[in-house]
């Protein structure tokens, strides 16, 4: 079982007084002794969380309703509906990009609706299925200069259930999941552990962990934490920097975590759980993308199992920071690639709509944007 165990963990208002169960972010082992509670037969765990994590998907927002687990008696769907909790995710808004990108807005919380958060997911179609990239905060505190999350400051930490609603919300089929979008996973250790846990249950979603890939910028007590799991997830660490002045001039939360530290945690990661980890470098103009910069992250890296992805970085519109021209990023690119570093130059996808990376936010507003 991964995440916190306590069932009382779990909860959530009803929007007054009342504690609620946040069912959907129970595993079945917690469904099985909220079934007891209920005199109810543990068998009833498995059938709702079938109904939950397998129905979502595939139908309308009304079956969300607990009247309409028809696959329960009366008694039960009764107490349901008394003690649990389903909180709301509701879109907002829509936008396609012409290279086929989807950016939800969605509202999530219940009443009143001074009380709900914004955030953005994004569903990216390609040839070999569906990709999601969900959010894990409403905000982020890690205050990356070059992320439009970073400047919404931070609001509150999403629910496992509330990560997986932004997954079933898309209402497609979905092959990969990347937690990319607003917040910082490993800053919402135990929900983002459970959100994995959910929606690779083979009674659920059922998604590979292979198909996961979660980003951080670099949290390395928590990376450390995570590898004693030996989940076959990807892990994205945002590195966007050789070396500590770099890094911090971009990412404050660089100066919690010296580089050398970071790299010695990536190696103990990769040598635990045997997976290749990836690094995001965010090439800026006359800021990271120097040929000298280049020899210095490939011999950072040397010796480790990773594999480097070069984006050049995306106007948020609060920064002055330009994306390092074609020709610099493929001089870069092939500094790497000469020192056996895998290096690829990641296409930019989603940006006509703010959805490309870096360009996710929690907030209801953006001017230049038009529903589909």
């Amino acid at each position: 079982m991964i995440g916190p165990k306590a069932i009382t963990l779990n909860c959530g208002y009803d929007g007054g007084l009342n504690l609620m169960v946040d069912i959907l972010s129970l595993n079945i082992d917690e469904l099985q002794l909220f079934m007891k509670d209920l005199g109810q037969p543990a068998y009833r765990a498995v059938q709702v969380f079938e109904w939950l994590h397998q129905r979502f998907p595939a139908v309308s927002d009304e079956a969300f309703l607990f009247e309409k687990m028809n696959n329960l008696p009366q008694n039960l769907r009764n107490e349901l509906e008394k003690q649990c909790l389903i909180t709301s995710v509701n879109l907002e808004k829509e936008l396609r990009a012409k290279d086929g990108t989807v950016k939800f807005l969605l509202a999530v919380g219940g009443e009143p609706a001074s009380s709900r958060v914004y955030i953005e997911s994004v569903l990216m179609e390609y040839t070999h299925g569906n990709t999601v990239c969900i959010s894990t905060q409403a905000g982020c505190k890690m205050g990356c200069i070059f992320c439009a999350t970073g400047h919404s400051g931070f609001l509150r930490n999403l629910s496992a259930g509330e990560m997986c609603m932004q997954v079933y919300a898309v209402k497609r089929p979905v092959r990969n999941v990347v937690l990319m979008g607003c917040g910082e996973p490993l800053d919402n250790f135990d929900a983002t552990l459970r959100f994995i846990e959910l929606i690779t249950h083979p009674k659920g979603a059922g998604l590979s962990q292979r198909h996961i890939t979660l980003s951080t910028c670099g949290l390395v007590p928590e990376i450390l934490t995570l590898a004693k799991y030996k989940m076959q997830i990807t892990l994205a660490i945002s590195l966007h920097g050789p070396d500590d002045d770099t890094r911090q001039a971009l990412m404050p939360i660089a100066k919690n975590h010296a580089i050398k530290d970071l790299i010695a945690a990536c190696h103990q990661y990769a040598n635990t759980t045997r997976r290749r980890i990836t690094f995001e470098y965010a090439l800026t103009e006359g800021v990271n993308d120097s040929p000298a910069q280049a020899r210095a992250l490939a011999n950072l890296l040397k010796g480790l199992l990773c594999h480097v992805n070069l984006i050049p970085v995306n106007q948020v519109g609060l920064t002055k920071l330009s994306p390092t021209k074609k020709h610099e990023a493929a001089t870069f690119a092939s500094i790497l690639q000469a020192a056996n570093i895998p290096t690829t130059i990641r296409r930019t996808i989603g940006a006509e709509v703010n959805a490309a990376c870096g360009q996710l936010r929690a907030a209801n507003t953006d001017s230049k944007l038009k529903p589909v």
